[in-house]
């Protein structure tokens, strides 16, 4: 068995590592289960044996399935009949283990997640080592599926319907203290007497059985509509899964397999777990949160994007350029990652205000417990504040987060690069005025590049790398050395005016201001965009970034006579009314909303007199489409200007940065997802309806007639 190791005690206890080779952790493949199969008939045919401890070789026990081989299905044309049966060997194996007659025990030495904790769950007893990294769960929500392993079934008749809908809907992970006061586990034992803790309870159980495959058992706490918790476990939830607006069907369908397969025997509800199962691989929405948020997520984090041949860039000091809120997270951040900050702004008194931001986060984290008074002293001893340039020597990278306009950046950019030794970088941390313009106020332009973070920086997950006409591919590698160092996720990206993600950003909130204008209900347009998935509708989110900026932005585009695309003239007429009135969003009071002291935000009433409301208004759908249908059309943009090198970072970009729904996948995968004919004859609609910005170009028409779609696919 190349997938198992067995070794048999003295006294007939029969002990499994699971090391699948090739593999840093654990997962189900064909040769895994192939083995599982023999291993399990071998120890119920064996008399000498007594019972099995399952445990793993490697330091986690098993990851669940292989996401890349479950990805292809929906490009492969599976159908839900077909996709049903994708685990039948795998539950059939566990069904045997658990029903054969024999103890097995499952000796979790590490994470167990997905199927590796429904490969737990199928054995009749269940350990877990004593140590915080090892959690257990069934994520398998995040991905747009359920748990296809028993985990809908044997969960609820484990630790009744009550306490296990919870974990299955949210995907929720638990540390061991949380697992064994849930009833997922049985036991905490501590790595060294694991396998001695796991045998004894073999040697000490000879016979055993399930409670659900004895006669008269009857699920804890109840079952069906009847059950005492049925209205909130039943009736709450899936009122809260109908919040997804039929968007992440993954729920709705755990739901059901729930309710159902706990009112019937144990192998018929497996089968109807299996139905639900089928459903949610064949649709591609599983597909798209499995490519994009874990997949390509994964690559991006491990920096596959980098360019191969140089050496990896350790930065041990970072200096910042400007102490206002972004400059504050940059510094922030890099300091939580070990590298020591000079924090610079004009003042010394500006620059303590951008350290005390420091103070504040850690502070929280501290009342919270996720953070020790030595730890948040030992960050906040790394950022040196200051108003001295010359405090930037021996910076192996220094990031510009100054005010957003040229004539300020080129006169900070030759002061900060006097300082700095030969092999350091420089970038900036502009959204929307172009690296490769200011890059010529750098004595050095190969060592400038553009690193785009999204505020705020310590709770937001992307950084968009920008490629300016000079940058060196060696400039590129250490940039996303560095970004790695931060874990975040980075995206690599072309100089372009707006780059990508505030150049498809722009397109969002405009489509919104442009609605409001033509007088569709501001609370419909809001709402449309929540109801596709959108994190902030687009008036909301306008006033978080402030109509100042945007005024700043389009005059800038205006002033460098950009292409007409850029210059954003069905909004501008909106962004100028807000200005003259000063409703400048948050920072002002509020724009298209207010924020009242002590309540929740509302729509600013004025809206009414400002922008009448029309008496025919739009469908929900059409809103829906015209915010997410504009994007996407702007990626494919960027994609044919050679501003995106990689769907993939598309499709991050959109959904880390911005808040595109997930069930999307992102601008891209959603594209694919319509099919690229059908997107076109959308996009033609809205066109004729709203405006030349929805007309897809020449080039997107011959991709839809030549059948070509943006990221690859699987041959059927």
């Amino acid at each position: 068995m190349n997938t198992l190791k067995l070794e048999i005690t003295a006294q007939g206890v029969a002990v499994v590592y699971i090391d699948v080779p090739d593999r840093s952790v654990n997962v189900f493949t064909p040769e895994f289960v192939d083995d599982m199969s023999a291993m399990v008939e071998q120890v119920l045919g064996d008399p000498a044996i007594v019972g099995a401890v399952v445990t793993s070789a490697k330091n986690s026990f098993i990851a669940g399935a292989d996401l890349k081989v479950l990805v292809d299905a929906y490009d492969q044309g599976v159908t839900a009949v077909q996709a049903s049966q994708r685990f039948a060997r795998e539950n059939a194996m566990m069904r045997r283990l658990e029903t054969g007659g024999k103890p097995f025990v499952a000796a979790l030495n590490g994470l167990a997640l997905g199927g590796g904790l429904e490969l737990a769950l199928a054995c009749h007893h269940r350990l877990l080592v004593d140590n915080p990294k090892a959690v257990v769960g069934l994520p398998e929500v995040s991905v747009g599926l359920l748990p296809a392993g028993g985990g809908t079934q044997r969960l609820p008749r484990m630790i009744g319907i009550e306490k296990a809908l919870p974990l299955l809907l949210e995907g929720t992970n638990l540390k061991p203290q949380q697992a064994l006061e849930s009833g997922v586990v049985d036991a905490l034992v501590s790595a060294e007497r694991l396998i001695e803790v796991a045998c004894n309870w073999v040697l000490a159980h000879p016979q055993v059985n399930k409670p659900w495959d004895v006669k008269g058992f009857s699920v804890p706490g109840g079952s069906g509509c009847l059950a005492p918790h049925a209205v909130k476990s039943f009736q709450y939830n899936t009122s809260l899964a109908k919040r997804d607006a039929g968007n992440y069907p993954a729920r709705l369908a755990i739901l059901s397999a729930v309710f159902e397969g706990t009112q019937l025997p144990f192998d018929t509800a497996l089968a109807v777990e299996a139905k639900y199962f089928g459903t949610l691989l064949a649709n591609p929405v599983a597909r798209n949160l499995m490519r994009t948020m874990f997949i390509n997520k994964s690559a991006a984090d491990k920096l596959a994007r980098r360019p191969q041949g140089y050496d990896t860039c350790r930065v041990r000091k970072v200096g910042v350029l400007g102490a206002g809120m972004m400059g504050a997270g940059i510094a922030y951040v890099s300091a939580q990652a070990g590298i020591q900050v000079v924090l610079i702004d004009t003042d010394r008194t500006a620059a303590e205000r951008g350290k005390a931001y420091s103070t504040r986060i850690l502070d929280k984290a501290i009342e919270r417990g996720t953070q020790t008074r030595e730890g948040a002293e030992a960050i906040l001893r790394r950022i040196s504040p200051t108003s001295e340039f010359a405090e930037l020597d021996g910076c192996d990278l220094v990031i510009e987060a100054v005010f957003e306009t040229r004539e300020v950046k080129a006169q900070v950019i030759p002061q900060a690069e006097a300082p700095l030794m030969p092999s350091a970088i420089f970038a900036s941390n502009t959204s929307t005025l172009p690296i490769s313009g200011l890059a010529t106020y750098s004595q050095r332009p190969d060592k400038f590049i553009g690193m785009h973070f999204f505020s705020p920086v310590e709770r937001m997950p992307l950084v968009e790398i920008i490629i300016g006409d000079q940058t060196s591919q060696e400039t590129i590698a250490h940039a996303l050395d560095f970004v790695g160092t931060l874990r975040k996720t980075p995206i690599l990206v072309n100089d372009s005016p707006g780059f990508y993600t505030s150049r498809i950003f722009s397109t969002y909130t405009d489509e919104g201001m442009a609605m409001l204008a033509e007088g569709v209900n501001p609370a419909l347009i809001e709402n449309a965009a929540r109801l596709a998935g959108m994190a902030t509708g687009p008036l909301a989110v306008t006033d978080e970034v402030s109509l100042d900026l945007q005024k700043r932005v389009i005059d800038q585009a205006h002033a460098d006579d950009l292409p007409v695309q850029f210059l954003r003239s069905h909004a501008r007429p909106i962004v100028e009314k807000m200005n003259a009135l000063g409703r400048l969003g948050r920072k002002s009071g509020g724009a298209f909303y207010v924020f009242p002291q002590g309540a929740k935000k509302h729509l600013w009433p004025g809206l009414a007199e400002l922008f009448p409301v029309a008496q025919a208004q739009p469908d929900v759908q059409t809103v829906r489409n015209r915010l997410l249908y504009i994007m996407a059309l702007e990626t494919a943009r960027c994609v044919e200007e050679n501003v995106i090198f990689e769907p993939a970072d598309a499709d991050l970009g959109a959904i880390l940065g911005l808040g595109y729904p997930t069930w999307t996948g992102g601008t891209l995968s959603l594209i694919d997802s319509i099919g690229l004919p059908a997107f076109i004859t959308e996009c033609d609609r809205l066109a004729s309806l709203y405006g030349k910005r929805f007309r897809p170009s020449s080039w997107l028409r011959e991709r839809a007639v030549q059948g070509v779609t943006f990221h690859p696919q699987t041959a059927r």
